[in-house]
């Protein structure tokens, strides 16, 4: 499967940890993570060198061949909220996951769309089996 990896870049990277085994999770699991670079404390280097019309064109482009999109949004960012809408408006199942006890948009918590889930996590423990079984609900691509 396709996966667009969601997370903060420009809004902070605290949780660039959780980020990184996320994707490194995706990755064993034998799915494609188009944006996989995101989780790494080097995108940061590669970012900044790159015109932002060139981000936008390409990161939508990552949006759209995507077949779902997995946001991690304990970190506010303006761009990840971008993303999980243009997946939406595109029919793709999107995942929002958060550690616990933190607050998150109330968009992203109220949000009742079809394909949409968002879970609180605990611990990277806890995590996975909520992306196995979200993952697992995800028509298979023709």
């Amino acid at each position: 499967m396709k996966i667009y990896f969601s997370c903060s870049i420009t809004g902070g990277r605290d949780d660039q940890h959780i980020y990184a085994r996320i994707v490194e999770y995706l990755q064993d699991a034998g799915h494609e993570v188009l944006t996989a670079h995101l989780a790494f404390p080097e995108v940061m280097d590669e970012e900044a060198v790159i015109d932002p019309i060139e981000v936008f064109q390409r990161d939508m482009a990552w949006v759209h061949e995507s077949d779902v999109l997995i946001a991690e949004v304990t970190t506010p960012s303006h761009g990840v909220g971008y993303e999980i809408a243009e997946a939406l408006n595109h029919g793709k199942p999107v995942f929002c996951c958060y550690f616990s006890g933190r607050k998150v948009s109330k968009i992203l918590g109220g949000n009742t769309s079809p394909g949409y889930a968002i879970r609180a996590y605990r611990s990277f423990d806890d995590l996975k089996p909520e992306l196995d079984a979200f993952l697992s609900s995800v028509p298979k691509a023709k």
